[in-house]
């Protein structure tokens, strides 16, 4: 699915519904979703550059293939509300990228995210991204890993960004990261694939 760069512009603000079952164990908290996640309503939806999924299918938190890029298939849509997992945005206004969000946006974010962890009660809440973590939770010093401290009731946990721009993370490293919270929540793991 192709996008015009002034179609894209067009969502700019505009947010995606969280992707929740009927029982999340592991709540993904994604900084605030890009331009073509929204023009597809689909988190992580922006095509080749974002490697959520393929991270999450070498953990072994998901049995498949999924490419969101051109919106969800019912089947994957399924499959991952019946993994126990959950996605949401720290700020639910799209951009370009992240960076385009304010300090106050971000905190502002943490705020209501710690009422929606409330809502919905997961076992263990993977907030992707230590930048965006230390600025919304003001944790300057935070370090990539289990927190000391609790959002919400639930156990928070900062693992790497699945960006493409995120350069610092192997698709090795983010897989090794989602398995670790996958399990901390108490998610069975599929073998993990290659």
């Amino acid at each position: 699915m192709r996008f015009t760069r002034s179609t894209l512009e067009s969502f700019r603000g505009q947010s995606l519904p969280d992707l929740l079952g009927e029982c999340t164990r592991l709540l993904f908290v994604g900084i605030n979703p890009g331009l073509r996640a929204v023009a597809v309503q689909a988190h992580f939806g922006g095509g080749g550059s974002n490697r959520f999924y393929p991270a999450l299918y070498r953990a072994g938190i998901v049995d498949r293939r999924i490419d969101a890029s051109a919106g969800f298939l019912p089947g994957d849509l399924a499959h991952l509300q019946e993994r126990g997992l959950g996605i949401t945005s720290l700020v639910a206004g799209a951009s370009a990228r992240a960076e385009e969000l304010t300090a106050k946006e971000l905190v502002t974010g943490a705020e209501a995210l710690s009422k929606r962890v409330e809502g919905i009660a997961p076992a263990v809440v993977a907030v992707l991204g230590i930048t965006a973590y230390r600025t919304a939770f003001a944790e300057p010093q935070a370090r990539v890993g289990h927190q000391p401290h609790p959002l919400g009731g639930a156990s928070v946990w900062v693992v790497p960004n699945p960006s493409g721009l995120n350069r610092h993370a192997s698709l090795a490293d983010l897989a090794d990261s989602y398995r670790e919270v996958a399990l901390a929540a108490g998610i069975e793991l599929f073998s993990a694939s290659a």
